[in-house]
C-alpha cells in the first residue's frame, strides 16, 4: 500500500530511508538545561522552546515503515501552522519551576492535536467547496482525514511513554492526558469549530469572543495548565496558568477573526490582556518577563 501511495495527483512523493526510533530517554537521564532569560537576539527564549519541540516531534515521527502511515503523518504535522500553545506549555512548566524536558512530550502532543484539527478543517475537497488552506495537499481527502484521526491517539501515546517510573510522575501524566482530551473534544476546540461553521458575522465582537474563547482560548488554557501540572505546581498555580492561557488564546483568536481591527476589538483585547497580566503576579519576575514576550 505504501508503494501505491508513491504517486499522488501525478506527482511523486519521495521516500526517505528508514530511520529507527531513537532509544527512549526519561527526563532524569537528559542533560539539565538552566533557565536563562538573557539570550542573543538570534536565539530568543521562544525560539529555543520551539526548536526543542520540533526536535522532539522529528524524533517521534520519522518517515519510516509503514510509509502509507508515516509519510502523510509527517507531512501533516510539519506543514500545519505552528500554534503558540505548545510553547506556552513549556514556558508555563518553567515558570512554575519545572524542567523543560518534562513538558516536551505534552507540548508535542498539543501540536499533533492542533495539526490534526487543522487537517480536518482543510481537507482537499472539490475545487468549488474547498476551504481556504495554507498547506500543500499531497494526499487525497480520505488519507488526510484518516491520518488526522490517527494523530490524536499518537499524541496520547507520546504522553504515555513519557511516564518515568524514577520520577513518580504517573499521576501528573494521567491528569495531563485528561486535560488535553477534554480541551480538544466537545467541551473545547470541537465546540469552537461548531460555533465557527454556524453562520455568524466576524464583525460581531461577542460572537467573535465566544468562538475564540472555545477554540484558541481552551487550547492555550489547557497548554498552560498542563505545563504547571507537569512542573508539580499547586492547584492555585495551575489555575492561574489556565486562566492566563485562556486569556492569551482568546486575544489571538479575536485578532485573527476580526480583520477590521475595530475600536471595540482593541478595547476588548486590552481589557483581556490586563486580566492575563494579573494572573502572572506572584511568579518569578525574570521568568514572567520572558513568558510575556510571546504575547
Amino acid at each position: 500500500m505504501g508503494r501505491a501511495l508513491s504517486h499522488i495527483h501525478g506527482s511523486p512523493v519521495f521516500h526517505v530511508p528508514y530511520t529507527p526510533i531513537p532509544t527512549r530517554q526519561f527526563p532524569s537521564q537528559l542533560p539539565c538545561r538552566l533557565f536563562k532569560v538573557t539570550m542573543s537576539s538570534n536565539q530568543s527564549y521562544w525560539t529555543t522552546i520551539n526548536a526543542d519541540i520540533e526536535t522532539h516531534l522529528k524524533q517521534a515521527i520519522p518517515v519510516r515503515e509503514p510509509l502509507s502511515v508515516f509519510e502523510p503523518m509527517n507531512h501533516l504535522t510539519f506543514s500545519a501552522p505552528r500554534s503558540t500553545a505548545p510553547a506556552l506549555c513549556v514556558a508555563a512548566c518553567e515558570l512554575v519551576g519545572g524542567h523543560r524536558d518534562h513538558a516536551l512530550p505534552a507540548a508535542s502532543a498539543l501540536q499533533l492535536m492542533y495539526a490534526a484539527s487543522f487537517a480536518h478543517e482543510h481537507l482537499p475537497l472539490t475545487q468549488s467547496s474547498r476551504p481556504k488552506s495554507e498547506i500543500q495537499h499531497l494526499y487525497g481527502p480520505n488519507i488526510e482525514l484518516l491520518t488526522g484521526d490517527a494523530m490524536i491517539p499518537f499524541g496520547l501515546e507520546l504522553l504515555a511513554v513519557s511516564d518515568d517510573p524514577t520520577q513518580k510522575n504517573s499521576d501528573r501524566v494521567l491528569r495531563v492526558m485528561v486535560e488535553i482530551t477534554r480541551a480538544i473534544g466537545s467541551q473545547g476546540m470541537v465546540h469552537g469549530q461548531y460555533y465557527e461553521v454556524e453562520p455568524y458575522e466576524s464583525s460581531n465582537i461577542r460572537q467573535n469572543e465566544r468562538v475564540s474563547e472555545k477554540y484558541e482560548g481552551t487550547l492555550h488554557g489547557c497548554a498552560a495548565a498542563c505545563g504547571a501540572i507537569l512542573a508539580g505546581g499547586s492547584e492555585v498555580e495551575i489555575e492561574k496558568m489556565r486562566r492566563y492561557g485562556l486569556y492569551i488564546g482568546k486575544i489571538q483568536g479575536m485578532i485573527r477573526r476580526d480583520e477590521r481591527n475595530s475600536k471595540d476589538l482593541k478595547e476588548l483585547v486590552e481589557e483581556t490582556r490586563k486580566l492575563a497580566t494579573n494572573e502572572l503576579r506572584g511568579f518569578n519576575e525574570a521568568k514572567v518577563e520572558a513568558i510575556s514576550k510571546l504575547f
